[in-house]
């Protein structure tokens, strides 16, 4: 009764189903290991020693500390705990089985020592190697590229909880022709996603969205306000895709991994002594303390953006593993605040989304996921039309720009 296309995507569904399922439980596996150790450190043992976690005592020998056990989680692992990150994009090449624990480890050990950087390249990097290891032993018929596309369909699900993500990302990549229809190619990744998203959904919920004053009809101030302020945010993300590539040059001249990231950690350790710890770790549950605060000023706002985005390149140029994407966002929302705290007549729901839609941008160079990520945060439709509007003169400046990437002449 199926048409052959028909029965060709359901070939795909329950590898597609399982990959979703598994995608999502190594990232909530990682999470929660990452989160008991977090607690460990930054609550439980402080406290026994009579410190507190947010003074310079605490976090300069800690981020230290982590950077030195990356860096030795890093050298000792076979493979060399995978690739670099900064050298990356967040879709790449299969990674060796061997190199998969030690980059396990490297991660949770990062995102629990309060490295800036988010899950996301890891996790994908993981999910990645394990399905086309798995799959073309078990289905070897399916090729490499299509394991690798399904395994990165759940993991932007489980990260994003939604498989909204995957769809947007994958529309642009996955082309389509006469005999086989873009839907028909998103089928299996969307069933991926849609796995992964609601696994996710079983244990935790991705809480991104910040509570915001209603934004209300769109005015034509508006969208030149929030052009100004996507101006500024890809401004501010140039600033770090320059220093990136010359930092990473300038710190793997140390050669050794301990040496690098353990200098990197002692960095990453002074900016979060002045920061504050709200600008550790991966942003997301910190990006919530500004949003709720009332205490912070222009200054603090601002103050935040800049040691986070500086942390996020250290941590990057370092060999950190980690992904950008959430820390940007979480520079984005400090931005927006501080805009909106200078020029209170600019909505906040305005500043924060046009701040977060032009660092994403920067960074991953992704329009749709750039998109995605500030609808998400400030949830408001009658923003869309405005982020639609002001993504157009965003891509034109960016337009023939260097990536958000170091120079892989560079080790």
């Amino acid at each position: 009764m199926l048409h052959p296309r028909a029965r060709t995507m359901l070939l795909l569904a329950i590898p597609a189903l399982i990959i979703g399922v598994a995608s999502s439980l190594v990232l909530i596996v990682v999470m929660k290991v990452a989160s008991v150790l977090q607690t460990l450190l930054w609550t439980a043992l402080p406290a026994k020693l009579g410190v507190t976690a947010d003074s310079s005592a605490w976090i300069i020998p800690m981020l230290t500390l982590t950077g030195i056990a990356v860096g030795l989680a890093i050298r000792f692992s076979p493979g060399h705990a995978g690739p670099d990150p900064a050298l990356e994009p967040l879709i790449g090449a299969p990674v060796s089985p061997s190199a998969l624990p030690g980059l396990i480890v490297a991660l949770i050990v990062g995102l629990a020592g309060g490295v800036s950087l988010g899950p996301e390249h890891p996790i994908m990097a993981v999910n990645i190697g394990l399905a086309v290891y798995l799959g073309s032993r078990i289905l070897p018929r399916v090729g490499a590229l299509d394991w690798t596309i399904l395994a990165s369909a759940g993991t932007i699900g489980a990260l994003f909880g939604t498989p909204v993500a995957a769809a947007l990302i994958f529309s642009q990549t996955l082309t389509s022709n006469d005999d086989a229809p873009l839907w028909d190619k998103l089928f299996a990744p969307l069933m991926a996603a849609a796995a992964g998203a609601l696994t996710t959904s079983l244990f935790f919920h991705p809480h991104f969205s910040l509570s915001l004053p209603h934004y209300g009809e769109m005015q034509i101030a508006d969208i030149f306000s929030g052009a100004i302020v996507v101006a500024i945010a890809i401004a501010l993300g140039m600033v770090a895709v320059w220093c990136l590539p010359r930092l990473h040059r300038l710190m793997h001249k140390l050669k050794h991994p301990v040496l690098i990231l353990g200098t990197g950690g002692l960095i990453l350790g002074i900016l979060g002594s002045i920061g504050g710890t709200v600008t550790l770790f991966k942003g997301l549950d910190e990006m919530q303390q500004l949003a709720f605060s009332q205490v912070f000023s222009v200054s603090d706002y601002l103050l935040f953006a800049v040691i986070k985005l500086a942390a996020l390149v250290v941590a990057a140029a370092c060999g950190f593993r980690g992904g950008r994407i959430f820390p940007a966002v979480f520079v984005g929302v400090a931005l927006g605040l501080m805009l909106h705290e200078h020029v209170d007549a600019v909505p906040a729901a305005i500043t924060v989304s046009c701040s977060i839609l032009g660092l994403v941008l920067v960074v991953t160079r992704d329009a749709w996921l750039s998109l995605f990520m500030a609808a998400v945060v400030v949830p408001d439709s009658t923003l869309f039309p405005l982020l639609c509007i002001v993504m157009l003169p965003a891509w034109l400046l960016l337009a023939g720009k260097p990536m958000m990437m170091a120079w892989r002449n560079d080790k």
